[in-house]
């Protein structure tokens, strides 16, 4: 094996890892507890769509948008995140037909306590 090969074999062992360690460090955070009263938004949509939950900005220092309860997967699965501008963005794909919540909390990085939240009713439909 060449010096050069090596450093690029070791290189995407290394990126490997870091997905991975980041993957399970994520995994462990703290479930987000009671969410107080907060903005309810019914969305309905077919199977097969893409929907983008733009998050309202943070208004204090430290504090992140993390989702609060688990999706059904059967219904829809995150596809990606990112921010545009100052408002975290999360993208869904739907899958089935049925009904789920999606519920996001204010949050003190990765304390439990939400000082906000967002629901977002989905009503998923046939294709």
């Amino acid at each position: 094996m060449t010096p050069r090969l090596r450093q690029a074999s070791a290189t995407a062992v290394l990126a490997i890892g870091i997905v991975f360690t980041s993957g399970v460090a994520r995994a462990t955070a703290p479930p987000v507890g009671p969410l107080p009263r907060g903005q309810v938004t019914d969305v309905a949509t077919r199977a097969g769509s893409l929907i983008a939950i733009a998050l309202p900005p943070a208004t204090r220092a430290g504090f992140v948008w993390r989702l609060a309860r688990p999706v059904d997967p059967a219904l829809a699965v995150q596809v990606s995140e990112g921010t545009v501008g100052r408002s975290a963005v999360v993208v869904f794909r739907t899958k089935g037909m049925g009904h789920t919540s999606i519920a996001f909390g204010l949050t003190r990085g990765e304390r439990p306590t939400a000082i906000q939240a967002v629901t977002y009713r989905l009503t998923v439909t046939g294709r």
